[in-house]
C-alpha cells in the first residue's frame, strides 16, 4: 500500500500541518490501495506562500528558460509513462489498455502542446502607438477531477508553467494517485523552488481555501456544475478569475442520410468508453424518425457486444464506475429511467454477472426518451445512452439545445453543406462531424452551465495572461 501523505510545498515533500489520514480504494476490489492525508487552509496557506514569493522571479524567465524545462519535464513524463497509466488503472478503474492509449496519452499531449505553442506565442505586439503586452497572471489555483485526472492536471499545469505563472494543485482526493506521481516528475525536472506545489484535501477544506485565498490570482475548475457554482461563489470575494470546465448532457444527432451502423455504433462505443465518465460524453442521440427502429437495434447489438472486465486486463473493455458514490448514482438514475417509462434496450439495474466485488455497472440504452425526461437532462455521468426520435432538422437543433449544459454536440450526415449549417446552430463548444476526434490543440471547453474560459494548446494560455497597454 502507497503513503502518499507528504504535499509538495516550496520544492520539498512536507508533512501536513495536521495529520487526517484517507483512504485511496481501487474501485475494482473495493480494497484500500494507498493513504492520503486531507489538507487543511492552513496548508494551503503555505503552498499560496511558496507560490507568491516564487512568482517574481519565475514570471520574468525567458520563454526559452520555459521550453527547456517544460521538455525536460516532457522526457521524465515518458519515462515514466507506463508508471502514470498504472496509476490511473488503479485508482479510478480505467482499464489498463484504455488508461495507457488514451488516459496517460493526455499528460504527454498537453505538455508537449503546450510547449509548441509556447514556442510560436506572441506575447506583445504594436497596435499604433501602444504595445499590447501580456503577463501572467499570477498564483494560480487548480481543482482538478477524478475522471480523467492527469488530463485535467497536465492541461492546467502545462500553459500555467507557459506563460510564467505559479501554482498551487488540489488533485482529487478519490483519484490522487496519479496527482502524486506527476509531482514526482515536476520535482525531478527541477522547476525552481515554489512554482509549483501540490496539497491533496477535499472540496471543502482545500478546494475552498484555494476558491477564496486572496493570494490567489485566478482559480481553474474541473468538476460538476454544483460544484463549480460553489467554487465561483467563494472566489468572487476575492474578484479573482475563474475558470470552469463544468458538466454535459452532449447531443449525438444522426440524421437519416448517414452511414447509420458506422453513426450508430460509434455513438454508443463513445458514449461507453471511460465507463461514461466523460463530461463531454454523447449521452444523447438524437436519431431521425425514419431511421430510429433501426438504430435502436443497432444500438442494442453495439451495447451487448461491449464486455465488463478487470481493468488490470489488457484488451477495449469497460472498468468499473470511480467510486461507491458514483455506483449508487448512476443505479439510481437507471431506476429513475424505468420509472419514467423508457423502454430499456440494454443493460439496466444491478451489477453485471459475475461483478459481485467493484462498482461495475452494465452498459445500458434506453430508447422511447423524450427529452423532458430526467435521463435526457441529468447528467448520469455512467454508460447510460438514451435515444430520443426527431422528425425534422430544426427540431433536432432545438431538442439538441434544449438543455442547461453546452459542452459538447456530435452529429453524423453526409450532407456537408448540413453539416456545417447545423453545427453552426448549435449551442455547445465543441462540434465533432461525422466521428471526427479533437486533437491537443483544439479548444476545450463550453457553453452555458458548462463552464466559461477555454482549455488546451494555445486556446489554454489566454486564462493565464493579463493584458498591458504601454503607450508612448
Amino acid at each position: 500500500m502507497k503513503d502518499l501523505r507528504q504535499f509538495y510545498i516550496n520544492g520539498q515533500w512536507v508533512d501536513p500541518i495536521q495529520a487526517n489520514d484517507s483512504a485511496v480504494e481501487n474501485p475494482a476490489t473495493e480494497q484500500q490501495i494507498a493513504t492520503i492525508s486531507l489538507g487543511t487552509a492552513a496548508d494551503v496557506d503555505a503552498a499560496v506562500a511558496a507560490a507568491k514569493a516564487a512568482f517574481p522571479i519565475y514570471a520574468q524567465t525567458s520563454v526559452e528558460e520555459r521550453i527547456a524545462l517544460m521538455e525536460k519535464l516532457l522526457a521524465i513524463y515518458m519515462d515514466r509513462y507506463d508508471e502514470m497509466a498504472v496509476a490511473i488503472s488503479m485508482e479510478m478503474g480505467a482499464p489498463i489498455s484504455f488508461a495507457s492509449a488514451a488516459q496517460a496519452d493526455c499528460g504527454r499531449g498537453h505538455i508537449k502542446a503546450a510547449i509548441e505553442s509556447l514556442k510560436k506565442y506572441e506575447f506583445s505586439r504594436q497596435l499604433g502607438s501602444t504595445l499590447v503586452v501580456k503577463e501572467p497572471i499570477g498564483v494560480c489555483g487548480f481543482i482538478t477531477p477524478w475522471n480523467w485526472p492527469i488530463n485535467q492536471i497536465s492541461c492546467k499545469v502545462a500553459p500555467a508553467l507557459a506563460t510564467g505563472c505559479t501554482m498551487v494543485l488540489k488533485p482529487s482526493e478519490i483519484a490522487p494517485i496519479s496527482g502524486y506521481l506527476f509531482t514526482e516528475m515536476m520535482d525531478q525536472a527541477g522547476f525552481p523552488e515554489g512554482v509549483y506545489n501540490m496539497v491533496n484535501g477535499d472540496g471543502p477544506a482545500v478546494g475552498a481555501a484555494i476558491s477564496s485565498h486572496p493570494d490567489v490570482d485566478m482559480v481553474s475548475f474541473t468538476g460538476s456544475t454544483r460544484a463549480g457554482i460553489l467554487v465561483a461563489k467563494a472566489a468572487s470575494e476575492t474578484v479573482k478569475r475563474v475558470t470552469q470546465e463544468l458538466g454535459g448532457k452532449s447531443p449525438n444527432i444522426i440524421f437519416e442520410d448517414a452511414d447509420l451502423e458506422s453513426a450508430v455504433s460509434a455513438g454508443v462505443i463513445g458514449m461507453m468508453g471511460n465507463t461514461g465518465q466523460s463530461c463531454n460524453a454523447p449521452s444523447r442521440m438524437l436519431v431521425h424518425s425514419s431511421v430510429y427502429d433501426q438504430a435502436v437495434e443497432i444500438a442494442r447489438q453495439t451495447a451487448e457486444k461491449i464486455a465488463v472486465d478487470d481493468p488490470m486486463k489488457e484488451g477495449m473493455h469497460l472498468g468499473p464506475l470511480s467510486s461507491r458514490v458514483q455506483f449508487d448514482k448512476v443505479q439510481g438514475l437507471i431506476e429513475i429511467g424505468l420509472q419514467e417509462g423508457a423502454q430499456l434496450v440494454a443493460g439496466g439495474v444491478g451489477k453485471p454477472d459475475g461483478f459481485d466485488t467493484g462498482y461495475f455497472v452494465k452498459p445500458t440504452i434506453f430508447a422511447g426518451v423524450n427529452n423532458q425526461m430526467a435521463i435526457a437532462r441529468e447528467e448520469i455521468f455512467g454508460p447510460v445512452l438514451v435515444m430520443i426520435p426527431f422528425d425534422t432538422e430544426e427540431q433536432a437543433i432545438e431538442i439538441a439545445n434544449d438543455t442547461a449544459y453546452g459542452l459538447a454536440a456530435y452529429l453524423s450526415t453526409s450532407d456537408q453543406q448540413r453539416a456545417q449549417r447545423v453545427a453552426r446552430q448549435l449551442r455547445a463548444g465543441m462540434i465533432s462531424l461525422n466521428s471526427a476526434s479533437q486533437d491537443y490543440s483544439a479548444p476545450f471547453g463550453g457553453y452555458k452551465q458548462s463552464g466559461n474560459g477555454r482549455e488546451w494548446g494555445e486556446f489554454g494560455f489566454d486564462d493565464y495572461l493579463e493584458i498591458k497597454g504601454i503607450t508612448s
